[in-house]
């Protein structure tokens, strides 16, 4: 025979075994194909949503109609040396507005290929009760080549303005208040936008309250000039007038903040500033959740996969012992894997483009995404599911390999005996179970995202360990569960028996109902934790009697509302985010925190923040209070000073007055009022917190303040990060993908070992046991499965949760009983028909049948 005629003997027979062992454990692989589908499906979606998120945007709106936009710097950077090596330079979106110097107008203006430029600035106002936009007329022009009015003319006096339709007609009188005061204005013309309203360039530019300064400058060119070679232009003008934006001045010395020139996409990010800052923080999350999905479905593909074939551990012994290679061996399992793991993961691919737009849906809806972040779907990105889709395929191929090694490595006559656990594998779990309590160590004694990355690595590691010593541990588990079973009859007894004499096939079976109930545990109670605790901490600062906001608010209202009768203290609060500098594990970084400022005076009768050291009477421009978490990680205390930069890139070093128990609800940096907001963008909507005095009634202030609402026993303070509604969404998803994973390992694998017992329980019906005592065995069983996989779990995931919960909210863990009582019902409700169902063949009938 030639050699390619035994070539193709070989890869005849190779074939023949995986068609007739795919055929013949279609039940074994249904649970293979169930995981990777899932996996490849997961992975596609965060594949895209990745690769959307990569392309996103900020949609171009207001300035559709320039060619170019010059803008200031809406990012900070932090230049430090790592430990041990070079230095390195980080970087962080700013959300507050960056303005331009006005005597920019005039370079660029003489730019060559420049038509005009139009100033542009945007401010808050409010007219009949309504908070919109004040913005100049000339600015249309950005947004459109020809600006429409509805009815009237353009604004041509300082007392003129232009409103949106169905706010006034021509002719008619408004009064408008803005950051200063108020005027009345004649309404000259009516447009469509019924979010702003248009007053002259002149006008607007004084009750922006930023003389010398402008939010953007609009670019007009003459026809033919490429966007390229504009910008190029532009720029350089710039770079030889040495401009720069106005906060140049206030920042960092390794911060710089050249002016931009925008052109194309760009254009949008000089309108939506959350939407730029949003896309890194979104491309993180995004591949920290992969991250987790490849990890959970490693284990649970694996799992699944080695679970099968060791169903059929004799049958490939025996296939080696009646002569097949071990080339032939691993080629048929190879290609038998093969076919389920295409099929599988085709179909997950085939689902992640539905799924993806679900979840962009999800996370619209939720305001997870910032208003104005285009996340782009191009059609040539469908595709990226194919390459997850072949992640998966190989991780099955290689576990497939892995898990018939022994056979294919063992001589034939070896093949047939068990293999015994040793000791190798179990030094490995003892020392995966000692990291995991060190790095749950190390975690008590970090901060923030660092303290929740320690406790995720402790979970994991010390899941992994749980599972490399299941044997030795489902022996422990029934030492401690035998007594009481054997108490509970004839099936009690069976079940302890069977339970005891197969601790491998037990340990197998607890090993994903450990790992899903860590994980689940780890990912809901840690944030939940959190929540629980900044929501105590906000009720007992809660001090005020009302609260008063509403568009009818004037900007001085605390001074006001302090002098009306029967209001014991007022203060007026702020919501805003700051950019902390600084190194986390040898690391430079910048941390965003959002923060509030207040009016301090008698704050502790409106909102007590616990203060622990020093007094929040000294709050003023120049000082802050820190809470007493964020100075113990920094090494400071009242009189010392900290370096923090504001939302608008600035720079402050700051005296600390105080430091505060409740941060958690509060805020790590509490800032005076003026402090605060005079580094936004625009003042923020004014709400007022006020302590009434003894029997006094709020209806002073509804009479004070007419269209302002008045909120009695108000909800209280709680300041809340950007990104935290697309942490909840992401969570959701993270805990729905590692539960579907380690449902499917539990069915598989308790479905497995059902099916391979289908002798052992005909035997014991002919021994005498009948269908109802078989029927109990099995349920002790499930409840054993169930009880020592949900007690292995929790005391996992109970180390790393402890050391996160008291460095982070100095407080136990805490779940919500609801999510703790489903995580019960979902591994009870998994294990025990797992259990019984595939066992209803051997139970069915008065007596059992042959296996054939």
């Amino acid at each position: 025979m030639k050699r390619g005629d035994g070539d193709g003997v070989r890869g005849g027979v190779v074939a023949l075994l995986a068609a007739r062992g795919a055929r013949t454990h279609r039940r074994a692989w249904a649970a293979v194909f169930a995981a990777l589908a899932l996996g490849s499906l997961l992975l596609g979606t965060l594949g895209l949503a990745a690769g959307s998120a990569a392309l996103g945007h900020a949609r171009v709106e207001r300035y559709a109609g320039a060619d170019a936009v010059v803008a200031g710097t809406q990012s900070t950077r932090y230049t430090a040396k790592p430990w041990g090596g070079e230095a390195r330079t980080v970087r962080a979106g700013l959300t507050e507005r960056v303005r331009v110097p006005a005597r920019a107008l005039d370079v660029v203006r003489q730019v060559p290929g420049v038509r005009a430029v139009i100033a542009d600035v945007a401010f808050p106002v409010t007219v009949g009760g309504a908070r919109v936009t004040g913005r100049p007329w000339e600015a249309m022009r950005l947004a459109s080549a020809s600006p429409r009015l509805l009815d009237g003319q353009v604004p041509t006096g300082a007392r003129e303005i232009v409103v949106g339709e169905g706010t006034a007609r021509v002719g008619d009188r408004l009064k408008v208040t803005y950051a200063d005061g108020s005027a009345t204005y004649a309404v000259t013309g009516v447009t469509a936008d019924a979010r702003t309203i248009h007053f002259t360039s002149a006008e607007a530019r004084r009750l922006a309250g930023h003389p010398g300064e402008v939010d953007a400058i609009g670019v007009l060119a003459d026809s033919g000039v490429p966007d390229d070679v504009l910008r190029t232009r532009v720029r350089h003008a710039l770079d030889a007038a040495h401009l720069r934006d106005v906060s140049a001045p206030h920042r960092a010395a390794d911060d710089p903040a050249p002016l931009r020139v925008l052109t194309g996409d760009a254009r949008g990010e000089a309108e939506f500033l959350a939407a730029a800052p949003a896309r890194m923080p979104l491309l993180q999350v995004l591949a920290s959740l992969a991250s987790v999905v490849v990890l959970i479905g490693v284990l649970v593909v694996t799992s699944t996969v080695a679970q099968a074939l060791r169903q059929r551990a004799r049958e490939l012994a025996l296939l080696r012992a009646v002569g097949a290679t071990p080339w032939q061996l691993r080629r048929a399992v190879g290609r038998e894997v093969g076919r389920i793991a295409v099929l599988a993961a085709a179909v997950g691919a085939a689902g992640a483009v539905p799924a993806y737009l679900a979840l962009r849906a999800l996370l619209v809806g939720r305001g997870a995404v910032p208003e104005g972040l285009e996340l782009p779907f191009p059609p040539w990105l469908a595709a990226a599911p194919l390459g997850t889709a072949g992640l998966m395929v190989l991780i099955a191929w290689l576990t497939a390999l892995g898990c018939c090694a022994r056979a294919a490595r063992v001589r034939p006559a070896e093949a047939l005996r068990e293999e015994v656990p040793g000791s190798a594998r179990r030094l490995t779990g003892c020392v995966l179970l000692g990291l995991g309590a060190a790095s749950a160590g190390a975690g008590a004694l970090q901060h923030g995202a660092a303290a929740a990355a320690a406790a995720s690595a402790s979970a994991l590691t010390m899941v992994i360990g749980c599972a490399l010593l299941g044997p030795w541990l489902a022996r422990g588990a029934m030492r401690v569960l035998g007594a009481p079973m054997r108490r509970l009859g004839v099936g009690g007894r069976l079940a302890a028996s069977a339970c005891t004499a197969n601790a491998a096939r037990l340990g197998a079976a607890i090993t994903p109902v450990v790992l899903v109930t860590a994980f689940v545990l780890v990912q809901l109670a840690g944030g939940a934790t959190l929540g629980h605790e900044a929501a105590a901490q906000a009720r007992d600062a809660a001090r005020a009697d009302v609260a008063v906001s509403g568009p009818g608010v004037p900007y001085d209202a605390v001074e006001r509302i302090r002098r009306l009768p029967g209001v014991a203290a007022a203060t007026a609060v702020a919501h805003g985010t700051i950019v902390l500098p600084g190194k986390e594990l040898g690391e430079p970084g910048l941390e965003r925190l959002p923060v509030l400022g207040v009016t301090p005076r008698s704050l502790a009768r409106t909102l007590d923040p616990a203060v622990r050291e020093g007094s929040t009477d000294g709050l003023r421009p120049g000082t802050v209070a820190v809470g007493t978490d964020r100075a113990r990680t920094l090494g400071v205390r009242p009189g010392d000073h900290v370096q923090l930069r504001f939302g608008d890139g600035s720079e402050a070093r700051l005296r600390i007055v105080a430091t505060y128990e409740r941060a958690l609800a509060l805020g790590d940096f509490l800032f005076s009022y003026e402090e605060l907001t005079r580094h936004m963008t625009a003042p923020p909507p004014v709400r007022v917190l006020a302590a009434l005095a003894p029997g006094a009634s709020p209806t002073s202030l509804s009479t004070a303040f007419p269209g302002a609402r008045v909120e009695r026993d108000p909800v209280p303070e709680r300041v809340r990060a950007e990104d935290q509604a697309l942490g909840e969404v992401l969570t959701a998803l993270a805990v729905a993908a590692i539960g579907g994973f380690t449902v499917i390992a539990v069915l598989s694998t308790l479905t497995l070992i059902s099916v391979g017992r289908g002798p052992e329980l005909r035997q014991l019906r002919l021994a005498g046991a009948d269908r109802r005592r078989l029927r109990r065995m099995l349920l002790l069983e499930s409840a054993a499965t169930a009880t020592a996989g949900l007690s292995l779990g929790t005391a996992t995931a109970a180390l790393p949760l402890l050391a996160f919960a008291l460095s982070a909210a100095g407080r136990l863990p805490w779940l919500p009983p609801g999510q703790g009582a489903l995580i019960v019902a979902v591994v009870v409700l998994t294990t025990t028909s797992a259990t019984l169902l595939p066992a209803r063949g051997a139970l069915r009938g008065r007596y059992p049948v042959a296996a054939r």
